[in-house]
Formats: C-alpha cells, structure tokens, sequence
C-alpha cells in the first residue's frame, strides 16, 4: 500500500495541478460566476464522477487503449468538443433573465450534475494524463499496482473538490454580485459563450 510520504506527496502535487488553469476549473469557475455557488459545487462532483471512471480505467489497463489508438482518442475528442460547441451556444443565446442566480428557467441540479460528468470523460487526455502520472507513485514492492491506481485516484480526486469547491464559492459569490445587472449578466454569458468555444477548439485540436 501507499506509504504515508508518498501520499503526502502526491496529494500536494495533485493540489498544485488543481491550481493550474486547465479546462476543468474554467468550466467551474464559468458555472459558478453564472449561476452561483451551487451550481458550481454540482459541476464539480459531475466532474469528480468523471475522474472516478478515468481511475477505474488507468487501474485496469483500459487508458491504454486511449494511448495506443489514433481512432479511439480522436473519436472521444470530437465528442468532447462538439458538447462545449453546444454549451457555448446555449451560453451565447441565453437572455439575462435565464441566467439569474438561482431564479428562473436554467439547467436543472442533475443536468449541472451531468454536465461535469461529460465534460470530464470525453476528455481522454485526462486518461492519458493518468495513465502516465499515477504509475510515478506506486511502487510494486508495496502491492497490487491497480490497488494503489485505485487509492491515488481517490487522492486526486479528494485534492480536486477541495481546491474546486473553492473556486466554486469564490467565483459564485462574485457572480452574485454581477447578476444583479442585467447587463453584467449578458456579458457573463458571453465570456462563458467564448470561454467554451476557446476549450472546445483547444481539445479538438490537441494531441497526445
């Protein structure tokens, strides 16, 4: 199993990559300006879902296949990228009454829930990306390597809603400020309109 220097270790540079500007915090951070708080900690769980399938995945080998095939990355990439065309659409539409801090017509909890979730798995460099930073800390002599992939995982993902959440509160409090003017909602909703145009092209164009 994990030694106790190790996960220390880990959890901190996991924490630092939760810092990091990366898509997933920008969707938080999006959400929460634009409808709160809440909304934002939903998002995160959604995304804390998705991160329990990318460690299932590293665990049992399955990442690998992401890795290995041009077909099967690119396909899971055009997909991730076609539902932030569609969010920043919606985003780009939305008048400033839908986007009212709790109030009125807005995506519901389990649509919030599941917009993480997406936005996660159908990225594959987060799979990739596990599949070559997990290993750097599991130490076969201590262990059934997939066991210690599982608890990691579960590190990372512990690392990633502390430092999301934050983010969530900071940002949802911000937005509740904002949202008190109609006009500063509309330009919210076109940031975030813009914000998942730019994430989806960044994925749709990177690579391995």
């Amino acid at each position: 199993m994990l030694t106790l220097e190790t996960s220390i270790a880990f959890f901190s540079v996991s924490v630092v990559l939760g810092l990091s500007p990366g898509p997933d915090n920008i969707f938080v951070l999006t959400q929460s300006a634009l409808r709160g708080p809440r909304a934002g900690l939903l998002v995160t769980l959604g995304l804390c879902t998705g991160l329990i399938v990318h460690t299932t995945l590293v665990a049992f080998g399955v990442a690998a296949i992401f890795q290995a095939s041009d077909i099967a990355f690119n396909a899971l990439k055009i997909a991730g990228a076609a539902y932030l065309l569609w969010l920043a659409w919606q985003a780009f539409r939305a008048p400033a009454s839908a986007i009212r801090l709790g109030e009125g017509e807005g995506p519901s909890a389990t649509q919030l829930y599941r917009r993480g979730i997406v936005m996660n798995i159908t990225n594959p460099k987060v799979s990739v990306f596990f599949l070559a930073f997990l290993p750097q800390f599991a130490d076969p002599a201590r262990g059934p390597i997939s066991m210690q992939m599982l608890l990691l995982g579960g590190l990372f993902i512990l690392a990633t809603l502390l430092v999301f959440g934050g983010v969530a509160l900071t940002a949802g409090a911000l937005g509740r400020r904002l949202g008190r003017s109609a006009r500063a909602q509309l330009v919210m909703n076109r940031v975030a309109g813009t914000v998942f145009a730019l994430l989806a092209l960044k994925l749709a164009t990177s690579s391995r």
